[in-house]
Parts: structure tokens; C-alpha cells; sequence
């Protein structure tokens, strides 16, 4: 399931570049929670939340359905 979230972060990756930012995959668990980390100005923005909830949540899920949960560290 790496691979596949990897994969679906490479989609989302130009879109948070465009601003500064970043996103990091730090852990998928084998119960479908995937760890991220937004860095650069992602990491400090305060819409940050909404857009990993709004954004990175939504693209995953589609892509990913195994998905369960998406965790900002």
C-alpha cells in the first residue's frame, strides 16, 4: 500500500510546490493510517489542517481506498 499512497502523493506533490510546501510520507500502518508530514510553507501555514483534510484527505482516499485515516505529524 506504499507504493500506491507514494504514487498518489506524486499527484498531489506539484500542487502544495506551487505554494512553497511539501508533503512527506513518514508510515502507513497495516491497519490503513498513513502518517504525513507537510513541510516547507505547508508545514507552517494556518490551512494547513484543511488542506490535508480538504485535499490531501480527499485524493488519497480515491486513490487509495484502503485508506483509513490520515494523520498530520
Amino acid at each position: 500500500m506504499k507504493e500506491k499512497v507514494e504514487k498518489a502523493l506524486d499527484k498531489i506533490r506539484p500542487m502544495l510546490q506551487a505554494d512553497g510546501g511539501n508533503v512527506d510520507l513518514v508510515e502507513v500502518t497495516a491497519d490503513g493510517v498513513v502518517k504525513l508530514k507537510l513541510t516547507g510553507s505547508c508545514g507552517c501555514c494556518p490551512m494547513s489542517q484543511m488542506t490535508l483534510k480538504m485535499g490531501i484527505e480527499k485524493i488519497l482516499k480515491q486513490e487509495v481506498p484502503e485508506i483509513k485515516e490520515i494523520i498530520a505529524l
